[in-house]
């Protein structure tokens, strides 16, 4: 197993298992989405954009908010017969968040340019569509320990 696929387990299994605030029922659910790797010629590293997510989902966990499993977003996209090519429309990923249950949605991406990397999060209505904030943060490039770092920030920004 390379390197990085050890390094991508151990994070996604500190994340997945931590605690964080009581839930609380009353707030509109939260689904939250991989974030792209939108990076010129991006092959992309497998499971980076999930281990990412997962550190988006532990700040909404973080401030009581609920979250909308990803098993459950999972479901939904097999249960409409969804290939790759309907989830990169954001309309049908808005779509599912109805089905879900969830009331917003967190989409994002990331960008490295030479040693540079942004990362981008925007949270949106569900039923309108509407973008209701954005959160940006620019950094030096460095793997995977650099995005989450990013990714953390702008979840934090997103989620005040």
């Amino acid at each position: 197993m390379s390197h990085l696929a050890v390094v991508l387990l151990v994070i996604a299994g500190a994340l997945s298992g931590c605690g964080g605030a009581p839930v609380n029922q009353s707030v509109p659910a939260v689904a939250v989405w991989d974030p792209e790797d939108l990076s010129p010629g991006a092959a992309g590293e497998q499971g980076i954009g999930e281990v990412l997510a997962l550190r988006v989902v532990e700040t909404v966990r973080a401030r009581g908010l609920s979250v909308v499993e990803r098993q459950k977003l999972l479901l939904a996209v097999e249960e409409l017969r969804l290939g790759s090519s309907a989830l990169a429309d954001e309309s049908t990923r808005l779509r599912l968040g109805r089905i879900t249950g969830a009331r917003r949605m967190v989409f994002g991406g990331y960008l490295t340019v030479g040693n540079r990397v942004r990362m981008d999060l925007r949270l949106v209505d569900v039923e309108t569509g509407k973008v209701l904030r954005t959160a940006s943060r620019t950094g030096p490039a460095g793997g995977i320990e650099a995005l989450l770092d990013l990714c953390g920030k702008a979840a934090d920004e997103l989620f005040p």
